[in-house]
């Protein structure tokens, strides 16, 4: 079993900044891709950024603002959030993906007040 902890989430003003992490943990293949993704009230589902080995990738909205970066050694994943905007209000989903398997955190709610 995989076993997905998010944290670091809040409530903060437009232009704060705050980290996320996510550790992983159980039977975990090597080469996975993990990743953020955000939903907002009434709206889809969506990817915020990536990493792998291959690389990083953001969705549009967060490039220049947002970093994603990893720990292997720790299987834990983190996003670096600054610049946040009331747009960037959701709850933020840790995922980990790999050999067609995706796994879920329990979500962390953060919240940009304007």
């Amino acid at each position: 079993q995989v076993q997905l902890v998010e944290s670091g989430g809040g409530l903060v003003r437009a232009g704060d900044s705050l980290r996320l992490s996510c550790a992983a943990s159980g039977s975990i293949f090597s080469s996975n891709v993990m990743g953020w993704y955000r939903q907002a009230p009434g709206k889809q589902r969506e990817l915020v950024a990536a990493i792998s080995s291959g690389g990083t990738n953001y969705v549009d909205s967060v490039k220049g603002r947002f970093t994603i970066s990893r720990d292997n050694a720790k299987n834990t994943v983190y996003l670096q959030m600054n610049n946040l905007k009331p747009e960037d209000t959701a709850v933020y989903y840790c995922n980990l993906h790999f050999i067609g398997r995706s796994f879920w955190g329990q979500g962390t709610q953060v919240t940009v007040s304007s």
